[in-house]
């Protein structure tokens, strides 16, 4: 059959006859490595002092290819470009690997670029980027420092879409987003999918759910979760022990901060004089002030100086206690150890002694405590 007979104007119109189709090879054409830098290194305004700045800043060792996008980025405009269309076109010519995409999220990270996330995440969908688990969590954690939890959300659901399975990195950035961002009963529900997932906790993710409840001021849930955490030979870090602990010492909880207290040593971490100063505050805002100088006392026999904040603390509760005698008895002894009186401390006592009317006795103590310290 006639090729020209099968067109439907033919049908219509006998004198038609459609014009013969010329092949054309549509690609675009093939820069050469010095047209694509060319036209990648040339900006279309003229640069700001700042931008100039910026760009001559950039890292030395970097790749042309990364410089070039970064020059774009750093004079970049919302208003007469596109970014989706930028990156697109660095991909299309300048054929970025994995580690150039991470070297230019790494620089616009270091200048702070207000466009850092969105060309993180236009990068995790492109191929030559080779996006994986740990990229999608680092985003999720960078959201959640922001208390962005839609966004946070968000790229999960992405992640899971694409099929990457969730692990024990991931599930512990969300305990530790949520915990942060006052929401208990999602941090609990991941805590819990953890278990359903078959995954074995680790000593992030019981820290992080510890952190959860202090937080949301549940202390005994989270001593409880510290005890089975304990029971598993998995110990929390430092911070999270002492976190506890501060949380007891500031209600004045002396048993609770004790019970912490015993738990750090447990998990074989020597108390400083911070962590020690904490269980002296607790003693003395349940105004057991003997217990608190035993602590005092104790931390001298295991060789701690006592820090300024631990005696300002016993001054304080003396006062209180309207216990001049015994205030007075510890510094002497604290002299004795050579264990210098700080102004914060020596300030209490002013005010104490102009309460009770024997202000010229502090001023010759105060020379006197100069003196020795001098």
């Amino acid at each position: 059959m006639n090729s020209l007979s099968s067109c439907p104007l033919c049908n219509f119109y006998p004198n038609f006859r459609p014009k013969p189709i010329i092949q054309r090879d549509v690609r675009p054409p093939i820069c050469t490595g010095e047209e694509a830098n060319l036209k990648w290194t040339n900006l279309k305004r003229n640069l700001t002092p700042e931008e100039r700045i910026a760009i001559s800043r950039l890292p030395k060792i970097m790749a042309n290819r990364c410089k070039a996008l970064m020059k774009k980025l750093i004079c970049f405009s919302s208003q007469d470009e596109n970014l989706h269309l930028l990156l697109a076109a660095w991909v299309k010519t300048l054929k970025p690997s994995r580690a150039d995409w991470l070297a230019v999220l790494k620089e616009m990270k270091r200048i702070e670029h207000p466009l850092y996330i969105e060309v993180y995440e236009y990068a995790l969908l492109e191929d030559t980027f080779e996006a994986n688990v740990r990229d999608y969590t680092k985003l999720i954690h960078t959201f959640g420092k922001q208390n962005n939890l839609h966004r946070a959300e968000g790229t999960l659901h992405n992640m899971k879409r694409r099929g990457f399975p969730l692990d024990l990195v991931t599930l512990t950035t969300l305990i530790d987003m949520y915990s942060k961002a006052g929401e208990l009963k999602y941090a609990k529900e991941i805590f819990d999918e953890i278990k359903l997932l078959g995954i074995d906790y680790d000593k992030r993710a019981f820290g992080s759910m510890v952190m959860a409840y202090i937080r949301a001021d549940m202390l005994e849930e989270a001593e409880s979760l510290i005890k089975e955490s304990e029971a598993r030979e998995i110990y929390t870090g430092t911070e999270v022990y002492k976190a506890l602990l501060r949380a007891y010492s500031n209600k004045g909880d002396s048993k609770g901060a004790q019970r912490v207290f015993d738990s750090i040593q447990f998990a074989r971490v020597v108390p400083d004089s911070r962590i020690c100063a904490l269980l002296v505050n607790a003693y003395c805002l349940a105004g057991q002030t003997t217990e608190a100088r035993c602590v005092i006392e104790n931390m001298r026999r295991a060789g701690l100086r006592p820090c300024e904040r631990c005696i300002t603390l016993i001054i304080d509760a003396y006062e209180k206690d309207n216990r001049l005698d015994k205030a007075l008895d510890f510094l002497a002894e604290m002299e004795r150890d050579g264990i210098a009186i700080s102004q914060d401390t020596l300030g209490v006592l002013q005010g104490w002694f102009d309460k009770i009317g024997v202000k010229e006795e502090m001023d010759e103590i105060l020379k006197e405590v100069s003196l020795l310290q001098g």
